[in-house]
C-alpha cells in the first residue's frame, strides 16, 4: 500500500500525522504576554512534552525568553539551532506567504496555520513541496481531543 502524498492528504489525516510524528515546534509568532492566544498554546505543548522553539524578532532582539526559550529572530536562525518538525503560525494570514517560503527554503516537513488564519495558496505551494499542511485550526484543540480519546 503506497501512502498518500502531502498534497492528498485530508485535513484529518493531515492533523493525525502531526499530532503523531512531530514533537518540536517552532512557533512563528510566539507572544511573551501570557494573556496571548499563542503563549496559551505553546505552554500547553510544552507541558504536553512538546519542545516549543520560539520564533519573534522582537523578543529576540531584546534578548528575550519565551516559556524558558531562546527566543529567534526568524525561522532559519532556529532551523540553524534546533530540528524542526512543525511550524506552527500565529501570523496574520497576509503575513504566510513568507513564513511557507521560509519553511519551503528550509526543508521542513510540516506546517500548521492556528485558528482563523488561513491562506490557500501558501498551503498549496507547502503541499506541493511536500510538507504536510493544516491551516484554520487550533494545535492545541486537535491535541486535546486525541489525547481526550
Amino acid at each position: 500500500m503506497t501512502l498518500p502524498t502531502p498534497s492528498e492528504l485530508t485535513e484529518p489525516q493531515a492533523v493525525a500525522h502531526i499530532l503523531t510524528h512531530c514533537r518540536t515546534v517552532a512557533v512563528v509568532g510566539l507572544s511573551p504576554k501570557a494573556h496571548r492566544e499563542s503563549y496559551g498554546v505553546a505552554q500547553y505543548l510544552q507541558a504536553h512534552g512538546w519542545r516549543i522553539v520560539p520564533v519573534n524578532p522582537v523578543a529576540a532582539a531584546n534578548g528575550q525568553a519565551i516559556l524558558g526559550e531562546t527566543v529567534y529572530a526568524t525561522l532559519k536562525d532556529a532551523a540553524q539551532h534546533e530540528k524542526i518538525d512543525l511550524v506552527d503560525v500565529f501570523r496574520n494570514s497576509e503575513d504566510v506567504p513568507p513564513v511557507v517560503d521560509e519553511a519551503i527554503a528550509l526543508g521542513l516537513g510540516a506546517i500548521w496555520l492556528q485558528l482563523g488564519i488561513s491562506h490557500d495558496a501558501a498551503l498549496a505551494r507547502a503541499r506541493a513541496a511536500g510538507m504536510v499542511a493544516v491551516q484554520n485550526r487550533c494545535l492545541k484543540v486537535d491535541h486535546a481531543r486525541q489525547v481526550a480519546r
